[in-house]
């Protein structure tokens, strides 16, 4: 496994129906609900870092850096985009 990091338990308590469409959707994706948590977990933390980062660079009014991670971006999606 890449990475192989300490692991921890977690237990969450969630309404019945959330938990049924949490475990079709890991099952749609031919992944295991433990996996899709991770996953969801993994994302929204880099949501909330990029976040963190703009908020930085507006204090500090760095408006380059930000509108260069843009470019960036955007170099990205359009590779990743379909023809």
């Amino acid at each position: 496994m890449l990475g192989d990091a300490d692991m921890a338990t977690l237990t969450m308590r969630l309404p019945e129906d959330t938990t049924l469409r949490l475990k079709q959707l890991a099952a749609s994706r031919g992944i295991s609900l433990n996996k899709l948590m991770e996953d969801l977990g993994t994302a929204a933390l880099a949501v909330h870092d990029t976040e963190t980062c703009f908020r930085l660079m507006a204090q500090a009014d760095d408006r380059k850096a930000a509108l260069d991670i843009l470019a960036r971006l955007g170099e990205r999606g359009s590779q990743a985009a379909p023809s």
